[in-house]
């Protein structure tokens, strides 16, 4: 999700070694990029990915199946007013190449339930 370059978010796999990969989130806000990741089987070839937004908070999750997600990141960006910007990105930082295919792309209603005593969806 990009609002500008110093507010955006970003979930990815990040291939290290032959030994193991990340599983990251990026959110930078106002200019300030918190990191978190976690180690995943270099076997993983795939992942889904689901984003979720509800005013200025936002979630991600992630799925190994396309069936069963768990949450990866809720974070609010300070910076964001109506609308926003999204979409996939593929890279490589060093000199190397590689094969990145996205599949399964969809817009759907929100997938983020809302809990007791939380205010109901607007219309953004």
């Amino acid at each position: 999700m990009y609002l500008d370059s110093d507010n955006w978010l970003k979930a990815s796999i990040e291939y290290e070694n032959a030994d193991f990969q990340h599983l990251g989130s990026v959110v930078t806000n106002q200019g300030y990029s918190d990191w978190a990741t976690t180690e995943i089987p270099v076997n993983i070839k795939s992942m889904w990915y689901r984003f979720s937004r509800r005013g200025a908070d936002f979630r991600l999750e992630c799925s190994e199946d396309g069936v069963t997600f768990k949450q990866m990141r809720i974070c609010h960006m300070s910076q964001v007013k109506n609308e926003i910007s999204f979409g996939v990105y593929a890279c490589s930082p060093e000199d190397s190449s590689f094969v990145a295919e996205f599949t399964n792309f969809e817009i759907m209603d929100c997938q983020w339930l809302a809990h007791d005593g939380q205010a109901p969806d607007v219309e953004q």
